[in-house]
């Protein structure tokens, strides 16, 4: 018997850790279960079902319990006001472990050797899984398509993110920075002849592990998946981090790697600038945001993708 929609939604709790606000805890079948709400982006549905159905066996993913696509003739929309039609959902298992935001500040020295060597393995598998082209998954099939209002090269995307918002009050001398950052990293991807899948949003709040093992028990919230650049998860997850748990994540992640690439910590931060960028953009909308713009900042001001966040920077 399919669970149902309406008494699964009256029962749901929110779960912490993302912005989205679309994520809950539900119950069906006398089991927890997470429900996936697509009111922002109804298309995903059935991609992120597809997305898991790919990978589970090689990536600790959820098991899809139930599906229900984007569709203007969608039954349960029948007789409603078109602003109350219940959103398509996806419905998985509810899998075991901690997130990873919430483990590692216990973590004694063994704990983030283990987090890190798991971690890695993680990355490895994902940046290993190819595509024949790079872009946005279109529909179940998984077709790929262009990035829609995405620049071709990183120096026109931070053009475009210049032209209004935080990034357009810095001071002539940041904004200059910051080109001559996204330059460089340009030169860095140019090299880069591999597209693979991209989860897009890999950090510890969308891992979860076993607080005594280590080992990594769920990688979830597929929403940005895509195809493109094998180092973006790795940056994304090395974005503010430049403690021990980074350090020994990279090293994981190259004993994964075939071949070694001796730039791939700088990949990884250029390839990581598209999404910093665009984070940054949003700054004064949530913390994250907030320190994805000092962090980009500071960058600008080094003209260097390695550099660290300065907390509070003056801001132009």
């Amino acid at each position: 018997m399919e669970p149902n929609a309406a008494d699964l939604e009256s029962h749901a709790q929110p779960l912490a850790g993302g912005y989205s606000g679309e994520t809950f805890l539900v119950s069906t079948a006398g089991e927890e279960a997470v429900m996936r709400i697509y009111g922002r982006h109804p298309e995903r549905a059935t991609v992120d079902a597809a997305l898991l159905d790919l990978v589970r066996g090689l990536l600790p993913v959820p098991r899809v319990l139930e599906v229900r696509p984007e569709s203007p003739r969608d039954p349960s929309a029948e007789g409603l006001h078109p602003g109350s039609a219940r959103p398509p959902y996806l419905l998985t298992e509810r899998l075991p472990g901690e997130r990873l935001d919430l483990v590692l500040p216990a973590a004694d020295t063994a704990m983030i050797e283990a987090l890190a060597e798991s971690v890695g393995r993680v990355l490895g598998r994902l940046s290993g899984m190819p595509f024949r082209r790079g872009g946005a998954f279109t529909g179940p099939d998984l077709s790929v398509a262009d990035h829609p209002g995405m620049s071709a090269d990183l120096t026109g995307w931070v053009e475009q993110h210049q032209s209004s918002g935080p990034l357009s009050r810095w001071t002539v001398d940041d904004r200059r920075g910051l080109l001559e950052v996204a330059a460089s990293a340009d030169e860095l991807l140019c090299e880069v002849g591999r597209v693979c899948l991209v989860h897009s949003d890999f950090n510890p709040k969308n891992l979860l592990v076993d607080p005594k093992s280590g080992r990594v028990t769920g990688l979830v919230d597929w929403e940005y998946a895509h195809a493109g650049l094998p180092y973006t998860d790795l940056g994304n997850l090395l974005r503010f981090e430049r403690g021990p748990f980074g350090d020994a994540v990279f090293a994981a992640y190259e004993r994964q790697t075939p071949t070694p690439d001796q730039q791939a910590l700088l990949r990884a931060r250029a390839a990581d600038l598209w999404a910093l960028v665009e984070l940054a953009a949003r700054a004064g909308t949530h913390a994250v945001a907030d320190q994805a713009h000092d962090l980009l900042l500071s960058m600008a001001r080094a003209r260097d993708l390695t550099a660290a966040l300065v907390r509070d920077p003056p801001r132009g």
